[in-house]
């Protein structure tokens, strides 16, 4: 059967090996999926959640219980004051816009501790090689940023920064993007929150919360981030929800994000779900299972593809902080064909060979390959990379385990033909 599927026997052979090596991480793994699905399951209770909740509305939208009780339920779910959970924000990048656009006024200065941010954002700031006129930098707002150090915060340099307090939004980027540092644990997140607030207590701190959720049993605003921001494509959604985002934080800025994504002195108040609200409850219902099958796919990946001679990271037994796991295949072909075999081991367009093409916010040529039931959907699984030196790609996802293996298995076996 898997020979029909297109899995070299080697390949199999390998995998079998690799699983029982992984067995004892999975394990941890699965202790946190408990912690977060506890954590769901009690937001939803005592939000007081019900059967009328899920039916949605149209039109404007106004007031409607529905959507206002699943931003109740994100709140509780990251100990925050407010969030804003909508069809609306189409993106991860689309909600980090509303959130800095909402936030900041020209003349402000936005600072980003964790290097340079992900490139789709870059162009909204304004500081990418394509110039757009409706940047940060175009309304007057400036940027600076700090570099990590040895993949940690420069802690130090931050501190004399902040401690200036002429900044008005610092910006954490917990996911490396296409850069090849590594991703941000909450523990690190932690220990830069408290060091910035021993020098400055009014800077806001924003968190770029994109492939972190439920990957570990904490969230940025359990450890002081003032506001978070994510993509129902990724984790939370658990590739039930079929399109938004989310801003999660405190409630004065929550009300200057919902101004920004609809008008001023109407907020939060209008808004029709659209049919969403039994994807998004659904989705976040089944996200600290689908993260944590995401994760185990993960270090399947990097395991295997370190038998095979791959630099990859994380390594099979780090501690991750999202569901990102990047392969450095070395060369362009190596990456186009490995792409071009997750799409072959997806369940939609499996038949579709995926090519590196020009796309909107970035600079290099990217391949994607993801065939997926949502469209953009990169909690189910996919793989893409820019078509630039030293030819990583960036995998992540997979609904569940099982999928996720295979998907990967056919990979391997395509780019080892």
């Amino acid at each position: 059967m898997y020979q029909e599927f297109g899995i070299k026997k080697e390949i199999l052979d390998l995998a079998k090996e690799v699983e029982r090596e992984i067995e004892p991480i999975f394990k941890e793994i699965e202790k946190i999926k408990e912690i977060n699905s506890l954590k769901v399951l009690n937001a939803f209770q005592k939000s007081g959640l019900s059967e009328m909740h899920l039916h949605s509305s149209t039109g404007y939208g106004i007031d409607e219980i529905g959507r206002n009780k699943i931003e109740e339920i994100y709140a509780k779910v990251f100990g925050a004051e407010d969030a804003l959970v909508r069809a609306q924000l189409i993106s991860g990048t689309h909600a980090l816009a509303v959130t800095l656009f909402g936030i900041l006024r020209p003349g402000d200065i936005m600072l980003s501790i964790s290097g340079a941010p992900y490139d789709t954002l870059q162009t909204a700031i304004g500081i990418s090689k394509e110039e757009s006129k409706s940047s940060l930098k175009s309304f007057g707002v400036k940027y600076e940023q700090i570099e990590l150090v040895n993949n940690d915060f420069d802690i130090e340099k931050i501190k004399d920064r902040a401690s200036k307090k002429d900044i008005k939004l610092i910006e954490i980027q917990r996911s490396r993007g296409y850069s090849t540092r590594k991703s941000l644990t909450i523990d690190k997140i932690e220990k830069v929150i408290k060091a910035i607030r021993e020098v400055n207590n009014e800077v806001i701190i924003m968190v770029d919360n994109c492939y972190g959720e439920f990957v570990e049993d904490r969230e940025p605003t359990d450890v002081g981030a003032d506001i978070a921001v994510g993509s129902l494509m990724k984790n939370l959604g658990a590739g039930i929800a079929t399109s938004g985002a989310y801003i999660v934080g405190k409630k004065e800025l929550i009300k200057l994000c919902a101004e920004r994504l609809t008008a001023p002195g109407v907020g939060k108040e209008i808004g029709p779900s659209l049919n969403q609200n039994i994807p998004f409850i659904k989705g976040l219902f089944f996200a600290p299972s689908v993260v944590c099958s995401s994760v185990k796919t993960a270090i399947f990946a990097s395991r295997i593809l370190e038998r095979l001679g791959y630099n990859v990271d994380p390594k099979y037994d780090e501690k991750r902080a999202d569901i990102v796991q990047t392969i450095e295949l070395g060369e362009a072909d190596k990456l186009i064909k490995f792409c071009q075999g997750i799409q072959m081991g997806s369940p939609i367009d499996s038949n579709v060979i995926p090519e590196p093409s020009d796309m909107g916010g970035y600079d290099d040529k990217i391949i994607m390959a993801a065939g997926t039931f949502t469209e953009g959907s990169t909690i189910e699984l996919s793989c893409d990379g820019p078509i630039r030196s030293p030819y990583i790609a960036y995998m992540q996802g997979g609904l569940t385990y099982e999928y996720g293996k295979l998907g990967i298995m056919k990979a391997l076996s395509i780019l080892n033909k």
